[in-house]
């Protein structure tokens, strides 16, 4: 079954709704625009029940099938992201320097567009739970969400989610996923040195933490290349160091910065354990002090098996076998989805959207003529796994 007629004449609704959604644009958990939008348009469907404030500004709507059968969730975020928009469109955020620079705008129009057509439809056993959420960019607002139980209140058994994927070697309105990792953990690192400065034609009277700096780096380069199977995917980049403020004075301190993104806790903990070992030994040799900072952020994103595969059977009854790509390479970007993963079964996809401005680009716009195919993949979803009672 091809994009469903019903979704497809509800295409220019659907950008409507986007395109007020890309005009007020908000971040993290300070979303109240955005929610009592989502919720205005909920009410005007006609869904069962609506519960606000969940992680803030989150919202859960159920929609009742007909008969018994079990809560499937299906999941959008809705937050933006703090970067000034540069696509001139006439619908550009009005919020100065906050825009949908990743697509949350359509994400949510997808999932409105599919629970307007259940409403209308029930052509389904159980229930659904649209799951609206907040600060996917910063705060982990999936976490939040599960922490405040909503697996366990909606009594969800599965959940679902879609990432449009802007530049994909996939055609616009391809689906591609893989099950099990499909995105990385990542955390952060920060490295902070204190040495003991002078005049740079003394060093033999300093404690220099910039010689310190370099050669940590060097070191922390060697985890990959030398501490981890070649075989596996994993990435640690110092992105930033800072220190000195002139030519001729060696500083007083240094400090290190970088990400650190791994598919498995094996690989993580054994990158957290080295990175300390290289640091207080570099310092050791170097006679200076060093401390280590790592920040844990989201997991990795890790699709269940059988989930995976039944999602990727119903995007390729959405959009045909030749448009679906089920062993897709895994990507290094992280998602706070994966917290949901942690609590139940389910699937993370990517929906491509075709050539365009890559994510956090301050010239992305979401390709609307996608919303269609994702609104119509996550009714086929429900419908599919369980048909309505006869």
């Amino acid at each position: 079954m091809p994009v469903i007629n019903r979704i497809a004449d509800m295409s220019n609704e659907m950008t409507e709704w986007r395109q007020h959604l890309h005009t007020i644009p908000e971040l993290s958990f300070d979303c109240p625009k955005t929610a009592a939008f989502i919720k205005a348009r909920l009410e005007e469907f006609g869904v069962d029940e609506i519960h606000e404030g969940i992680a803030q500004t989150g919202i859960v709507a159920i929609i009742n099938g007909k008969g018994e059968g079990r809560t499937v969730g299906l999941r959008a975020d809705f937050d933006g992201l703090p970067i000034e928009e540069e696509t001139g469109v006439d619908y550009a955020s009005t919020h100065a320097g906050k825009m949908h620079a990743c697509g949350h705008d359509g994400h949510t129009a997808m999932l409105l567009g599919a629970a307007k057509y259940m409403v209308e439809t029930r052509n389904f056993a159980g229930r659904v739970a649209l799951i609206f959420q907040p600060a996917e960019e910063d705060g982990g607002g999936a976490q939040v969400m599960c922490q405040e139980g909503i697996m366990d209140t909606f009594d969800i058994s599965e959940v679902y989610g879609i990432h449009n994927f802007p530049g994909a070697n996939v055609p616009a309105g391809g689906f591609f996923t893989t099950p099990g990792p499909i995105m990385a953990a990542v955390d952060s690192f920060t490295i902070t040195i204190n040495g003991r400065g002078g005049h740079g034609a003394m060093p033999h009277e300093t404690a220099d933490p910039v010689v310190a700096a370099c050669g940590m780096v060097q070191a922390i380069q060697t985890i990959i290349s030398r501490n981890t199977k070649s075989s596996e995917e994993k990435v640690i980049s110092v992105t930033q160091i800072h220190t000195g403020s002139a030519s001729n004075v060696i500083p007083d301190t240094a400090m290190i910065n970088g990400t650190i993104r791994t598919f498995d806790k094996e690989t993580q903990d054994l990158i957290h354990r080295r990175m300390g070992e290289i640091v207080a030994g570099q310092a050791a040799s170097y006679g200076v002090e060093a401390e280590l900072d790592i920040e844990i952020g989201y997991p990795a994103t890790v699709n269940s098996a059988e989930q995976t595969e039944y999602a990727a059977k119903v995007a390729r009854s959405v959009v045909g076998d030749g448009s679906v790509v089920a062993d897709f390479p895994k990507v290094a970007g992280s998602e706070d989805f994966a917290y949901m993963l942690e609590e139940r079964p389910g699937a993370y996809l990517f929906l491509s959207a075709g050539e365009g401005a890559g994510l956090h680009h301050p010239k992305f716009n979401f390709n609307d003529e996608i919303a269609p195919i994702g609104a119509s993949f996550f009714v086929q979803l429900v419908e599919q796994m369980q048909p309505a009672a006869s």
